[in-house]
C-alpha cells in the first residue's frame, strides 16, 4: 500500500533509538523527508547514515535537541519552521515508589513528556491549520489508561498527552488537519531491553524468565503476552501520518497487545 507520504516532511522527536527510530524508518521508507532528533549530534549523524542505507531515502536529516532545554527547542523551531507531520515521541520513564517520587521528578516528567509536545504543537499547529493540512501524533502509552503503580508519575504524563491531543483535535473541526494519540503497550525498546538484562543479572536468572514474570504479575491482561517490536508500533504511526487516515481524528489508538482490559 502506498501511504502517499512522498513529498511530506516529518519530524520525529526522540528518534535515535527504540520506537522513535522505528517510526522514522517507517516514514522514510514511504518516501517522506524525515527529520530525526536526539540529544547528541553524534547519535543523530550515525542514525541518519543508517536510515539512508536501510531505506534508500537520501532525504533524511536530523537535529540535536535536548527537550529539557528550552533553548534547544527554540533552536529546533528556528531551524525547522514548518512540517507536514509532527510525531511527539520524546519521553522519559523511571520506576519509583509513589512515596519516593520527588517534586522535581514530577515536574521533570511533565516537562519532557507533556510540554515537549505542547511547545512543538503550539508552533506547528497554527501553521498546519493555515495550510489546511497536517498530522500531529502523540506517542502516549497504555499506561495512560492502565496507570502503572510502579511509576504513577509516568502514567499521569501519558494521560495528560491524551487530553492535549483531544483538545487540539477539537480545534481542527472542519479542516484537513488531524491530531491523534497512539498508545503502545510494553515494547522492546533499547531502554526496556537494558532494564530486563539488568534485572536478570541482579536476580541471577534469564531475560526470558524476567519477561514471563513481568506479564504474569505486572501486565496480566496482555493478550499477546509478549513485548511488541518497535516496528509494530511504527506501522500504526505511519498509517496515522498518512493522508489515507483522513477519517481518524481525536482518537486514542491502541497498539498495546490488548493490555487495557476494556473497550475505548
Amino acid at each position: 500500500m502506498d501511504l502517499q507520504l512522498k513529498g511530506k516532511t516529518a519530524l520525529v522527536t526522540g528518534s535515535t533509538a527504540g520506537i522513535g527510530y522505528a517510526i522514522a524508518r517507517a516514514l522514510a521508507s514511504e518516501g517522506a523527508h524525515t527529520i530525526i532528533n536526539g540529544r547528541k549530534a553524534t547519535d543523530v549523524a550515525e542514525r541518519i547514515k543508517a536510515l539512508r542505507e536501510a531505506t534508500g531515502n537520501d532525504n533524511i536529516s536530523g537535529i540535536a535537541a535536548d527537550f529539557s532545554n528550552n533553548k534547544d527547542i527554540d533552536n529546533l523551531l528556528e531551524e525547522i519552521p514548518e512540517v507536514d507531520i509532527l510525531v511527539n515521541n520524546v519521553g522519559i520513564f523511571n520506576q519509583v515508589k509513589f512515596e519516593d517520587i520527588t517534586d522535581a521528578q514530577w515536574f521533570e516528567m511533565f516537562d519532557i513528556n507533556v510540554m515537549s509536545g505542547v511547545r512543538l504543537a503550539r508552533h506547528y499547529f497554527p501553521r498546519m491549520l493555515k495550510r489546511n493540512t497536517g498530522r500531529i501524533i502523540f506517542i502516549s502509552s497504555e499506561s495512560a489508561l492502565n496507570i502503572p503503580t510502579e511509576m504513577v508519575h509516568y502514567g499521569f504524563s501519558k494521560t495528560a498527552q491524551l487530553a492535549v491531543s483531544r483538545g487540539l483535535a477539537r480545534l481542527t473541526k472542519g479542516t484537513q488537519v488531524t491530531v491523534n494519540c497512539v498508545l503502545p503497550g510494553p515494547t522492546m525498546s533499547r531502554a526496556n531491553q537494558r532494564d530486563l538484562e539488568e534485572q536478570a543479572k541482579a536476580q541471577e536468572t534469564t531475560v526470558a524468565e524476567i519477561q514471563k514474570e513481568f506479564f504474569e504479575e505486572r501486565r496480566p491482561t496482555s493478550l499477546t503476552q509478549r513485548f511488541a517490536d518497535p516496528e509494530e508500533v511504527a506501522n500504526m504511526v505511519a498509517y496515522v501520518a498518512s493522508p489515507l487516515s483522513s477519517a481518524t481524528n481525536g482518537a486514542a489508538l491502541r497498539a498495546d497487545g490488548g493490555v487495557a482490559n476494556y473497550i475505548i
